[in-house]
């Protein structure tokens, strides 16, 4: 089964002062994967930028460097694509128990970058924390399955935490969202982390796009999806990577379409910069993600 999907998303910033000197990096456009293919893809820039380099970076997920040396009001970034995504195939469980995970871990002999050594240890935004491990320590046996246990904590987690946009910011430590058990998906995504790295299996970082359905009875509406994140986590030889979505306590499906994928936010953010610039500043973000 596979679904094709055209997506746009537009975020725009408009600055009391003009700002000036802005160097900008944005992930934005959708991976190709063995789940999922870009058919096309265009990411605009408004005002053109002085300067612009579309490459890829360590993980494999596109990039764009832009530049713009004048000063500026207002700047806007666009995505228009369409993506095909497949949905994965279910099977049996054959990933290892934990207590031979950390040995399999050990005969990889690769760091390329999805092998799992880099996904083990602290992060810049993901650390292993006593109380998140203490947690997940608490919910697994060593002779349960690496899938399991990966099921087990995204399940407890998506219990136990609600989702509440007002309670954090794009900055909020995962330890302080874990002890108020509030946050939007990237805190929800990086306690998951936090947990599973405690218990030795190797876990990264997704951001992406995530249909929704309207109500029955309901037009869809668009503009109102919104990018998402989710967890990779690596059970063994035999089943590598899978994808879990703790905020919806799911497998990672058709509707949800990759755009990258590293150890932590830091790696994926859509949009990292500086510029020189005083005063305050407006954000507008629209996402739309519209089945073909």
């Amino acid at each position: 089964m596979s679904v094709v999907y055209d997506i746009s998303l537009k975020i725009g910033y408009r600055y009391d002062s003009p700002a000036a000197a802005s160097r900008t990096l944005l992930r934005i456009l959708p991976l190709t994967t063995s789940g999922q293919r870009l058919i096309s893809g265009f990411v605009g820039v408004d005002p053109i930028p002085d300067f612009r380099r579309d490459g890829v970076d360590f993980f494999g997920n596109y990039s764009v460097e832009l530049a713009h040396d004048g000063k500026l009001s207002e700047i806007d970034f666009s995505l228009t694509s369409r993506v095909e995504r497949h949905e994965a195939a279910s099977g049996l469980d054959l990933s290892c128990p934990l207590s031979k995970l950390k040995a399999e871990v050990a005969e990889v002999r690769s760091v390329l970058p999805w092998s799992p050594h880099h996904f083990v240890g602290d992060s810049e935004r993901v650390r292993v924390e006593p109380e998140i491990a203490a947690f997940a320590r608490a919910l697994v046996e060593s002779e349960l399955s690496a899938v399991l246990a990966v099921e087990t904590i995204s399940h407890t987690v998506c219990a136990e935490m609600s989702f509440d946009p007002e309670a954090t910011e794009v900055t909020t430590d995962p330890l302080e969202a874990f002890r108020q058990r509030r946050g939007v998906c990237q805190d929800i995504s990086h306690v998951t982390i936090s947990a599973l790295r405690a218990i030795g299996i190797p876990a990264g970082y997704v951001s992406g796009f995530l249909r929704t359905t309207a109500p029955e009875g309901a037009e869809r509406l668009r503009g109102v999806d919104a990018m998402h994140a989710w967890v990779r986590a690596w059970c063994g030889h035999e089943t590598g990577w899978i994808e879990i979505d703790p905020t919806n306590d799911t497998r990672v499906g058709p509707d949800h379409v990759s755009v990258a994928a590293g150890r932590d936010y830091s790696d994926v953010a859509p949009i990292k910069g500086s510029l020189r610039a005083t005063g305050s500043h407006e954000t507008s973000h629209q996402v739309d993600v519209m089945p073909v």
